[in-house]
């Protein structure tokens, strides 16, 4: 195997360090909050046709918005594991992450100039590129993890990422907000304008903050560009693909975490339609939804890393997963706001502790000594992606099919159960053993 190549002598479980790798969750998780869930798909639908046609045939608007996002990760999900193998066989993994990061922030901002329906495909494709840079950038923030933290770090330091996501994109939201609801106040003709201008607030926010992370990040002692470095870093890919497979545990794992990623991620990019087209949310109810959903979700990170350190990374992940089940059962049945917002509650429990708790497990299941970390997380990182080709897709497919949001939501309960079948298969440590 190839050494990955990096800084060696980077001291593990220092607070400045940690703090900075935590700063890129909280610079990048304003595109999962304000374009992902919060702001843009609403008005994605309401400045877009009710129909738009694509290759003849014509698709909802809210179709065609999980489409796009199945497309963005699709071609991210072929890309990325090409890009892992070069950066730990030249060792430019700085490199790719400040590369996916310009990237997605420019899309972000770029969506500034979406005004309306005149203007959908800039719109599409600035979306696209937000996701695609948000998508790419993961699996390189993703994989210093165990460069910069001890093993019975993992689950307290992965929590903390996701806590200093949900509190900073919180803020920036906040603000947003107040842009879209109190125009006025900015000497903005309409909400509208608010909501644009926060969408290039959110490329800045995200390429400034992430300046922290790339300076206290251990950085890449590069190596010479070489003839054929590119077949090297697929060789190496290759070569790391064989030994996941040949363990079982890790192999089960990525199995359960890609079906339980997909039921995850294609809710989050859906929720907010949902509420608003079933149950009758405004804009402003929407953004207090989301609001308590990030809040829960900073404690529900935290909780299940506790209750991962008592009971066991399994049992975390399983408890999580059946509330998920329960989640899209409930959803299908619901009709009141009241009902709804206990919904929500649940959602941002188990959101934030399975996101974080699934990173840190597979970082637990990883061999001892694993030379090229980002190969590694490459595999991670493509199944995280395909799930969200494979969720996003299939909500769209059934929604196409049958113009019922409600049985929609509901087919995603099946891929979280199978997700809970496989996960029984694989063990952690000691408490987890079956």
């Amino acid at each position: 195997m190839n050494q990955l190549v990096t800084d060696q002598n980077f001291e593990l479980n220092n607070k400045k360090t940690i703090n900075g790798w935590a700063f890129f969750d909280w610079a990048n998780s304003v595109y999962s909050l304000v374009i992902s869930t919060a702001i843009f798909p609403i008005y994605f639908l309401l400045n877009s046709p009710d129909l738009i046609r694509i290759f003849g045939v014509e698709y909802s608007n809210t179709s065609v918005q999980s489409f796009i996002v199945s497309a963005s990760y699709l071609l991210i999900a072929f890309l990325s594991p090409i890009l892992s193998g070069i950066a730990d066989a030249g060792g430019r993994r700085m490199k790719f992450l400040k590369f996916f990061t310009i990237l997605g922030a420019v899309g972000c901002s770029a969506l500034y100039f979406f005004e309306n329906e005149t203007f959908l495909w800039i719109g599409i494709i600035a979306f696209a590129l937000g996701t695609i840079g948000y998508a790419g950038s993961l699996v390189f923030y993703n994989s210093y993890l165990p460069q910069i933290a001890t093993e019975d770090q993992y689950d307290k330091v992965s929590a903390k990422g996701y806590a200093y996501g949900y509190f900073g994109s919180v803020l920036l939201l906040l603000f947003i907000l107040v842009m879209v609801m109190k125009p006025d106040w900015f000497g903005f003709s309409d909400g509208n304008s608010g909501s644009r201008i926060g969408f290039l607030l959110v490329g800045i926010w995200w390429l400034g903050f992430a300046q922290i992370t790339f300076r206290r990040m251990p950085q890449d002692n590069q190596e010479p560009r070489k003839p054929g470095i590119v077949k090297k870093g697929l060789v190496e890919l290759k070569e790391t693909f064989f030994l996941v497979m040949k363990d079982r545990n890790v192999r089960r794992f990525l199995f359960s975490f890609f079906f339980f990623s997909a039921g995850v991620n294609t809710i989050i990019y859906v929720a907010s339609v949902f509420a608003s087209v079933e149950i009758g949310f405004n804009q402003t109810e929407l953004i207090i939804l989301i609001l308590i959903l990030q809040l829960v979700a900073i404690a529900g990170a935290y909780l299940f890393a506790y209750v991962s350190k008592i009971k066991g990374n399994k049992f975390a992940l399983a408890a999580q997963i059946m509330i998920w089940i329960l989640i899209c059962i409930a959803a299908y049945y619901t009709t009141t706001k009241s009902t709804f917002y206990v919904l929500v509650a649940l959602v941002g429990m188990v959101l934030g502790g399975i996101q974080s708790l699934a990173r840190s497990s597979y970082t637990k299941l990883l061999q001892e000594e694993v030379d090229d970390l980002t190969s590694y997380y490459s595999f991670y990182d493509v199944l995280f992606k395909v799930s969200i080709v494979a969720g996003t897709f299939v909500y769209g497919m059934v929604l196409h099919l049958t113009d019922d949001l409600r049985s929609s939501v509901l087919a995603l309960a099946v891929l979280f159960l199978i997700g809970f079948v496989s996960l029984m298969g694989v063990s952690f440590d000691n408490k987890d053993a079956n």
